[in-house]
């Protein structure tokens, strides 16, 4: 091919791969729709293997390029062809989807990006050289690719984003854990595509079996990648709609495998005593980037001198953006809030040489906020505000003791007790799901529901219904 002159110009290397492409899809199209013609006595492993055969043939013939392309030092060279040749079955996956639409057919490209992956990834010196920005190249791609843009490709996409040899490189084999942001906007964007479906309960046979899909990725990071989960948590948490409980409880107990965790059930069990409640978790995302700048400046001049005044009697119209029920509020705001003044008024009661508890949380400005929040929400707010308490229950460390202490001194000192039936509403319909259950939302609710000075079983609404009080 060097000799024939085929990749001497860019233009030559991009007409060359795209023509390929468009010719191993054609092929394949043919295939399956012989298929359809014939008995179903021509199996499908029979049709499958003889459009594998034209696509197998075309990545090795990639990869051979790819390897020998430039000087055997020269990365970059090898990297843009790379990057081309992904670019190129992108844009004729795009097309194709566009114009096929209902006839569109997910195979020939699944193919293409998972042999690709798998041959560049081989244990192979010139490979390994290349290893990251290879990952790199297929994230870019696969980012482009994601539901909203290509719902057509859904499945094969998340088949592909959760092959094990992914999954490991990005999230064991990158150096010093660069593979894990990348990795991270991967999901946001299944959990961008999954919401509005999630939120309207929606659950068509195709939906419910992208969500099954998506609870066994969750799965196999909360088991082989807890820290992974750990560390965006919060990024994750702000695009699941608050309906998902189980979803966000599956991100939510995740903790370091190195940490032992201590049975909540323990009687007397002492929270404070433990070592690891004084350590700050690692948080990954960046959740003060949706703040607006002149809302950000007058929260840190409240929580510096409370003042102006004015903050906290503007702060529920802050955060509100419509008036339709269902969707009155910036929940991103909200979350970015909650856990801001969190990590401040943590920063704050540590300077001063104490720990979170009941006592040291009061009289601040922090405390404020959250009272106000509370009390001058309506009920759609404030679920949404105590969600936003709860996302951060989780294993034993310094935000889960702060905010654990700040649930329960909001029940504790509630003015009115719709505020304390929704607190244990938020706590509640955490519990009854299936496991696994936070271990911070554990210790939370056993507290909340043993310890006589909160009063728990003299209300009303504990006994409204027998399951509730069961």
């Amino acid at each position: 091919m060097h000799q024939q002159g085929i990749l001497k110009t860019d233009d030559l290397i991009t007409r060359f791969f795209r023509l390929c492409t468009e010719m191993c899809v054609e092929m394949s199209y043919r295939a399956l729709a012989e298929q359809q013609q014939h008995t179903p006595a021509t199996s499908t492993a029979i049709i499958r293997a003889k459009c594998y055969h034209n696509l197998d043939a075309f990545v090795r013939l990639i990869t051979l390029l790819v390897k020998h392309s430039g000087e055997a030092t020269n990365a970059i060279t090898k990297i843009n062809l790379l990057n081309k040749v992904l670019g190129i079955v992108v844009g004729v996956l795009i097309q194709d989807h566009n114009v096929r639409q209902l006839e569109f057919q997910q195979l020939p490209y699944h193919r293409i990006f998972i042999m690709l992956l798998l041959e560049l990834n081989a244990p192979e010196h010139v490979l390994e050289t290349i290893n990251f920005h290879t990952l790199t190249a297929f994230c870019n791609t696969f980012h482009i690719l994601r539901p909203t843009k290509a719902p057509g490709f859904t499945y094969a996409w998340v088949e592909l984003i959760s092959h094990r040899i992914f999954i490991a490189r990005m999230l064991a084999h990158t150096p010093q854990q660069k593979g894990w942001p990348m990795y991270a906007q991967l999901l946001i964007d299944l959990f961008k595509y999954l919401a509005p479906f999630l939120r309207n309960v929606e659950l068509n046979k195709p939906m419910q079996i992208l969500y099954k899909g998506t609870l066994r990725v969750l799965l196999v990071l909360l088991h082989d990648f807890p820290e992974f989960l750990c560390d965006y948590h919060y990024g994750f948490c702000d695009v699941i709609p608050p309906n998902c409980i189980q979803l966000r409880n599956l991100v939510l107990s995740a903790f370091p495998r190195n940490m032992r965790l201590p049975d909540p059930f323990t009687p007397n069990l002492k929270v404070d005593m433990l070592s690891e409640i004084a350590i700050a978790p690692r948080i990954l995302s960046n959740f003060t980037g949706v703040m607006p700048p002149q809302f950000k400046k007058d929260l840190d001049s409240y929580l510096n001198t409370r003042s102006p005044v004015a903050f906290l009697t503007e702060l529920r119209g802050s955060l509100q953006v419509s008036h339709e029920p269902g969707n009155q509020y910036n929940v991103q705001l909200i979350n970015a809030l909650v856990l801001y003044v969190g990590t401040q008024a943590i920063g704050h009661i540590h300077s001063t040489g104490s720990t979170s508890s009941m006592s040291t949380i009061t009289h601040s400005a922090h405390m404020d906020i959250f009272q106000n929040l509370a009390v001058d929400l309506d009920t759609e707010g404030r679920y949404l505000f105590l969600n936003a308490i709860a996302n951060q229950l989780r294993y034993p460390n310094s935000h889960t003791h702060y905010f654990s202490c700040t649930m329960l001194y909001l029940f504790a000192e509630a003015n009115t007790e719709a505020i304390q039936e929704q607190i244990t509403r938020v706590l509640l319909e955490r519990l009854i799901v299936n496991r696994p259950h936070p271990w911070g939302l554990l210790i939370t609710f056993i507290e909340l529901i043993k310890n006589p000075a909160f009063k728990f079983w003299n209300h009303d609404f504990v006994h409204c219904a027998p399951e509730i009080e069961k």
